[in-house]
């Protein structure tokens, strides 16, 4: 029993020894492996909860050298990605090296490219441009496929050095809702529904380039119940739904939204500035471009008088209703 004993400690020190130096002591044995495992997280939301198994259904990571040299591409479209404990180990030679990673892209149903092919050779990090696949000269019209974007730092080291890539989501819904208060119906048919900003062109470090102003156009629009008054009369409202890119501070868009009877504006309002009136105390120590990054989804509802204009004095966002006071343009 000793001598098993002690068989059995000699056997586990060696295997330690041999785990942690490799090739330095063993000769004659296979490298260690050598590089990274990478794991990639999407808790930049306003639950704070790791979304990406559930939110990003294909994966591009772009591999850099520490002079922001192309190196090389993985791309990963299988279940997979699905799996919270999933890790992308990559085999490199010793160094430091910058990961971008792109969700959404891969897919079939993309609507974001690169600027320059990928991969290529010889194409520095600097060029490293996304553009959405839209002309700027024809509203967009459609639901955006999900788009993140993420990028680590990391050094290599035997038995994989651990980095976790965080990720953004660069694109919003966003519902709108026209409500009468004498409960008269509402039909989204009378109306015209726009959103006008430039968000179509990202750099390396997914910062906006200008590029020019695209029109978005709702996607879905209709007709929805709210229930019923004191008096049985049914409320119905009108609501139009945008999928647009990444919301900036820097940028102004704009919500527009028309009567088709005279031509006549119902609602035009600085789009962000709407949005932000949701930051309430509860995240005073979040920035505004956090606060527009985290929150992806955004319902607003605009109530109307008896000429079809919009009631300027208060407006629900995302279940809130705020008092609306004096808004910069």
């Amino acid at each position: 029993m000793i001598f098993r004993f002690i068989n059995t400690t000699l056997s586990v020190v060696l295997m330690a020894v041999t785990l942690s130096s490799c090739e330095r002591i063993y000769e004659d044995l296979d490298p260690c492996p050598h590089g990274v495992s990478l794991r990639f997280v999407y808790d930049y939301n306003m639950e704070y909860a790791n979304a990406f198994p559930k939110k990003v259904d294909c994966l591009t990571l772009l591999i850099y050298d520490d002079k922001g040299n192309y190196v090389d591409t993985r791309v990963v479209t299988g279940s997979e990605l699905q799996d919270e404990n999933y890790r992308m180990k990559l085999d490199l030679n010793e160094g430091t090296y910058r990961f971008v990673a792109y969700g959404g892209i891969a897919c079939d149903k993309r609507s974001f490219d690169f600027v320059e092919p990928v991969p290529a050779e010889n194409v520095n990090i600097e060029k490293l441009n996304v553009l959405m696949n839209t002309d700027l000269t024809v509203p967009i019209q459609e639901k955006l496929h999900d788009f993140f974007w993420g990028a680590l730092t990391l050094k290599t080291g035997d038995l994989y050095s651990e980095g976790t890539v965080e990720m953004m989501k660069n694109t919003n819904n966003i519902r709108i809702v026209l409500q009468q208060l004498n409960g008269q119906p509402v039909d989204d048919k009378d109306y015209t529904f726009q959103i006008t900003d430039d968000n179509t062109l990202f750099d390396r470090e997914n910062d906006l380039i200008p590029n020019g102003t695209i029109t978005y156009l709702p996607w879905t629009t209709g007709q929805a119940s709210t229930g019923v008054m004191d008096n049985n009369q049914e409320v119905v409202v009108a609501y139009a739904e945008f999928s647009t890119s990444r919301l900036m501070t820097q940028n102004s868009p704009k919500l527009l939204i028309r009567r088709k009877s005279d031509g006549g504006e119902t609602v035009n309002i600085p789009l962000n500035n709407y949005l932000l009136l949701l930051k309430s105390d509860l995240y005073a120590q979040m920035g505004e471009q956090e606060f527009l990054d985290r929150e992806s989804e955004w319902s607003l509802v605009f109530f109307l008088d008896e000429d079809q204009k919009w009631i300027e004095t208060y407006i629900k966002i995302n279940d809130w209703t705020v008092r609306v006071n004096d808004i910069g343009e």
